[in-house]
């Protein structure tokens, strides 16, 4: 269930829409509030330009009970959101000793005289509540007039993110236009279409009075939200057991509740076995192992990495055989077990994840065209290799090898734990 506010995000920037910074601040933005049961209901990126805020501004206001902007709170002459709008309520701007200190104090921390232009950063609306920001010098404001709420938001994600939760959410519930605790289940699936997926679980969900689904797909991934229609009486324990239901019916298509990455479910689960894990890659140029040094605490089951890019490099550094390169190509599953084989004696690894393939624009052959890939897994009950292949960009491409490697371990791994038998060998998959 939703509550009936009607909320509007107004993203600052001309870097949004020039493509030189990718905007994140909605998607963050609107999966914290609807799990909380505020949805948003428009989102705009406007340019750094006055009557354009003025305008966006002014009309938000007009409709909107929650008004959320970002960016647009730094120091420098384009940074002109505070003064905007507080124009545009007929707020004056008053100067904020506190805020002075903090940022005079952050400054001084790293050994630096404070521009003269960050006092820039220390004028807010008459009024207005600071949010606090621990990681920049530009304070949230969170204003209430007429009845409205307006929030203004630092552009900067490391800063934005934290201040969203910290300081903006508990707010927003103090008010009471938040719910408690999370008004909705999701549950990330992988290796199952949308189409598919929905027809697998309508035989659950069509027949529960009141339910909600929606689905968001993304190379390879496709997340589902279970929630109460509007005005319906869905309880949260209720979508919880509805969740568990789509869960047994799934099978290795379910990864996890909530949104977590292959990668972090992967890095559970061995470190749950007590074994450690690495990765030899080519086509994917080092994703797969960002993939899991991007979680805090990897480090007690990630041993390492080789991006072997040249096939000089995959003789040097895993013992690829040089004969075994030449009668089968760099890309194949002989080469992608080698690989997988090699990178395991290296870092002495319980279990190794290898990926090869074509990304392109260029390279292939007739058999093996552009956007196939081979997979190779180690484990200490043997070895594997899988073929897929892909269509799309080159980044689309090393992207969707990524996932497909990372979610082949992940059901490897689902079923060692469920002791079911394994060969060894070469196969084409599960």
């Amino acid at each position: 269930m939703s509550f009936e506010k009607r909320v509007e995000v107004i993203d600052l920037g001309d870097e949004l829409l020039l493509g030189l910074r990718e905007n994140s601040h909605l998607v963050f933005i609107g999966d914290k509030l609807a799990a909380r049961g505020l949805e948003i209901d428009y989102a705009q990126v406007i340019k750094d330009d006055p009557e354009e805020i003025r305008r966006a501004f002014s009309e938000s206001w007009e409709r909107a009970d929650l008004i959320i902007t970002t960016g647009g709170l730094g120091p420098t002459v384009d940074d002109l959101t505070r003064e905007t709008i507080a124009e545009a309520l007929g707020l004056p701007l008053v100067f904020d000793e506190e805020i002075l200190a903090h940022v005079q104090e952050r400054f001084a921390r790293r050994n630096m005289e404070m521009p003269e232009n960050n006092k820039k950063q220390c004028f807010v609306p008459e009024g207005a509540d600071i949010l606090i920001n621990r990681l920049g010098t530009a304070p949230g404001l969170f204003v209430e007039k007429e009845g409205k709420i307006l929030a203004m938001l630092p552009g900067p994600p490391r800063e934005l993110h934290p201040m969203l939760e910290n300081e903006l959410i508990p707010r927003l519930a103090e008010r009471g236009i938040l719910h408690d605790s999370e008004s909705y289940v999701g549950f990330r699936t992988a290796g199952i279409g949308e189409s598919s997926l929905e027809e697998k679980l309508a035989t659950i969900t069509n027949e529960i009075d009141g339910l909600h689904v929606s689905f968001c797909a993304n190379q390879g991934l496709v997340d589902v939200r279970l929630s109460s229609e509007e005005h319906g009486e869905l309880s949260f324990d209720r979508l919880k057991e509805i969740g568990h239901q789509c869960r047994e019916m799934l099978g290795h298509d379910f990864v996890s509740f909530g949104h977590p990455s292959i990668a972090r479910v992967v890095f559970r689960t061995v470190r749950s076995l007590e074994k450690t894990l690495a990765v030899a890659e080519s086509c994917t140029g080092g994703l797969l192992s960002n993939a899991f040094t991007d979680i805090p605490g990897v480090s007690k089951v990630f041993a390492g990495s080789v991006i072997s890019y040249q096939n000089d490099t995959k003789i040097q550094l895993l013992d690829v055989p040089d004969a075994l390169i030449h009668q089968h190509g760099a890309v194949s599953a002989e080469t992608a077990v080698a690989m997988a084989t090699g990178a395991a004696e290296r870092f002495s690894a319980d279990y190794t994840l290898s990926v090869t393939g074509f990304a392109g624009p260029d390279g292939g052959t007739k058999n093996d065209p552009v956007g196939t890939i081979y997979i190779g897994y180690h484990s200490p009950v043997g070895v594997w290799s899988r073929k897929v292949v892909f269509q799309g960009e080159r980044r689309s491409i090393q992207r969707r090898a990524t996932i497909a490697a990372l979610d082949w371990m992940r059901r490897k791994l689902f079923k060692y734990k469920a002791e079911e038998v394994v060969a060894s060998g070469v196969d084409s998959g599960d």
